[in-house]
């Protein structure tokens, strides 16, 4: 009885999806409307949920309104990349989507599906949080202080909470940051 009380918590692991299998994942997306769901997830940070709530009013040239987001506040906004926007802006105008209409009108089920057999096709596990956990990662590991990943990318209000996305450290790679910053 008291290993069970005083056993250390389960800590998750996951693999870090380098840069390089997310652009191949991304690629090999045939749908172009799947492929912007993905990429909105990897290059935005952004939870499934909140992709699939946009609309086109809610984009805002490099921005996304995310109203009534998981914060609870009122509304956040999310940055991503020029391409990115343009793209999303390009299938919208193409879709004639309205602007309080879905971008992404699937659900939630539907969305991990197609996340899922994204991965499958290079060969990968891939749930839509591991793309939101790579968005945080391949930021912070690039150079990124850890607050502009934890308040801009990831919209957490406490920094342990983004801790825990970034998991462990190998020494490898700490001596390789090391001889950068140092060597």
């Amino acid at each position: 009885m008291l290993r069970k009380l005083f056993r250390a918590p389960n800590q998750a692991r996951w693999d870090f999806l380098e840069k390089e299998t997310v652009d191949e994942i991304i690629f090999k997306v045939p749908s172009i409307r799947d492929r912007l769901l993905v990429e909105l997830m990897a290059r935005g940070g952004l939870r499934v949920s909140e992709a699939l709530k946009l609309t086109p009013k809610d984009v805002e040239d490099r921005r996304l309104i995310l109203r009534e987001p998981k914060s609870g506040r009122e509304e956040e906004v999310v940055f991503i990349p020029q391409k990115v926007a343009e793209r999303l802006k390009g299938y919208i105008r193409d879709k004639g989507i309205a602007p309080e209409e879905r971008v992404f009108p699937i659900g939630y089920a539907a969305a991990r599906v197609i996340v899922r057999k994204a991965g499958q096709r290079v060969g990968v596990r891939l749930s839509p949080h591991d793309l939101r956990r790579h968005a945080a990662t391949y930021a912070s590991r690039s150079g990124t202080p850890i607050e502009i990943v934890s308040k801009v990318i990831l919209r957490h209000s406490n920094l342990a909470t983004t801790q825990r996305y970034l998991g462990k450290v190998s020494d490898t790679e700490a001596m390789r940051w090391i001889e950068t910053l140092y060597g």
